[in-house]
């Protein structure tokens, strides 16, 4: 017998209690709480979609991770930017390169104009902002191209920040700098086969349309022997770099070319920079936007193996000696002091290895201190037609169409007023008679009846 004390005191028998419960009764099973809440289908199935989604989180994770370790240990990138030269050359590089061509492009458009006036179109396309892929050297490439919010100064213009990120299998850095000396020299050979023209835009050399086709210097007649003279002064000063840093002597060539409109000063200084592979930076010193800071800057960071010219100096400052000239250009046009001028020739922050070429339709104008030693190194006059140049300039545009009398009676009627007419208006006139000598003959009289309309 079992003893039970209740809370009042008094002593129950469990046994006998227990006796008076029914079997059934005592044979139920009360069911556990967790039972019932794993049985309910709702839960279950919250339970599982969770299960899922913790799997499906952890999967990703190790997915990331798993990708950013592959690429750590087996991949390698290369990013540039837009404000990076090579941008352009390696987006131009891609797109020739792809197999499958990509229909997400973008286009660059240049418009370039003739000498005659002809004007044509050119477009540039590359490979458009977001993911291609393509195929070089047997590696697959994959190319991103994004527009970032940062903002950056181009030109003097305000432009989105652009990046381009190249990835591929492998971990040879020298592929890369395979692949952008590849680049850059399909880039290079185009501007190599011509000759490329630099105008100022803001404070930076900015290139200015395509290349141009080399005028060979032998197609320019000048007076007998000048422009030997002058190509032989500029080849020994381009070898002569060590030279001039030994003995301390600042690495600048300085050079002036004057004569009547129309004498080749122009002409000569593009052949000169397409025969040894410089390009050019054109600037004028009148433009309403230059100022001595803008100038010096200017001035001093050309692009390498470059000339810089500055055509017609007279316009911009004439002599001191004239009490009327307030050593402006034109007043209220331009905000470069002479002053300013000289120190951004041969001051005391001069660029080293700097060509410098100046032209004028009249020397006489030109303040002396402009012009002195130092400064320019290098005058020459190119003037009006000799009858030697003549005689140049028909065998050049005739060859053997012509007969040696067709020849002589032409440079004997010419030659008469040799002394006033300049290569550009003979060359001009030939021009309207390719391959027809006689007929130049017969109409010289219209040549010399318009030889005081010089451009």
């Amino acid at each position: 017998m079992e003893l039970f004390t209740s809370t009042s005191g008094n002593k129950v028998d469990v046994t006998a209690v227990d006796k008076t419960i029914p079997q059934d009764v005592k044979n139920v099973e009360t069911p556990k709480f967790t039972d019932s809440i794993f049985k309910n289908p709702f839960f279950s199935a919250g339970l599982g979609l969770a299960g899922l989604g913790v799997l499906a989180n952890v999967g990703r994770r190790v997915l990331i991770l798993s990708n950013a370790y592959f690429r750590r240990r087996f991949m390698t990138s290369l990013t540039l930017n837009n404000e990076d030269l090579a941008y352009p050359w390696v987006l131009n590089y891609i797109n020739k390169q792809s197999t499958t061509k990509t229909r997400n492009l973008t286009v660059n458009s240049n418009v370039n104009q003739s000498e005659s006036g002809k004007t044509t179109t050119e477009f540039y396309f590359l490979p458009g902002h977001g993911v291609h892929y393509f195929k070089h050297n047997k590696r697959w490439i994959q190319v991103d191209r994004q527009r970032e919010k940062q903002v950056i100064s181009n030109n003097n213009r305000r432009t989105p920040l652009e990046t381009v990120t190249l990835t591929t299998i492998g971990t040879d850095v020298g592929f890369w700098r395979r692949f952008l000396a590849e680049a850059t020299e399909e880039a290079l050979s185009k501007v190599e086969t011509g000759l490329v023209v630099y105008n100022a835009v803001g404070p930076d050399w900015r290139r200015f349309g395509p290349s141009r086709r080399k005028r060979p210097l032998e197609s320019v007649i000048l007076e007998d022997g000048l422009s030997k003279k002058i190509h032989d002064d500029l080849e020994e000063f381009i070898k002569s770099g060590s030279w001039y840093s030994d003995r301390g002597i600042p690495y600048r060539r300085g050079y002036l070319l004057h004569g009547p409109p129309g004498s080749g000063k122009s002409s000569f200084i593009s052949a000169l920079a397409g025969h040894f592979g410089y390009s050019i930076c054109m600037l004028s010193l009148s433009e309403r936007t230059l100022d001595d800071d803008r100038l010096n800057h200017l001035l001093n960071t050309p692009p390498p193996n470059s000339i810089i010219l500055l055509e017609d100096v007279d316009a911009a400052f004439q002599s001191r000696e004239d009490p009327m000239q307030n050593h402006r250009a034109y007043d209220g046009m331009t905000r470069v002091t002479f002053s300013g001028l000289l120190n951004a020739i041969d001051g005391v922050a001069c660029a080293e290895e700097r060509i410098l070429f100046m032209t004028t339709n009249y020397i006489d104008r030109l303040d002396p201190a402009l012009i002195r030693p130092g400064r320019v190194d290098v005058k020459e006059y190119l003037g009006y037609c000799t009858p030697k140049m003549v005689e140049q300039l028909f065998e050049r545009f005739y060859g053997k169409q012509a007969t040696t009398e067709e020849k002589a009676e032409f440079v004997k009627v010419v030659s008469r007023f040799s002394g006033e007419i300049s290569p550009a208006q003979v060359q001009g006139f030939l021009l309207m008679f390719k391959n027809k000598p006689k007929d130049a003959i017969g109409h010289l009289n219209s040549l010399l009846e318009n030889k005081n309309n010089i451009n």
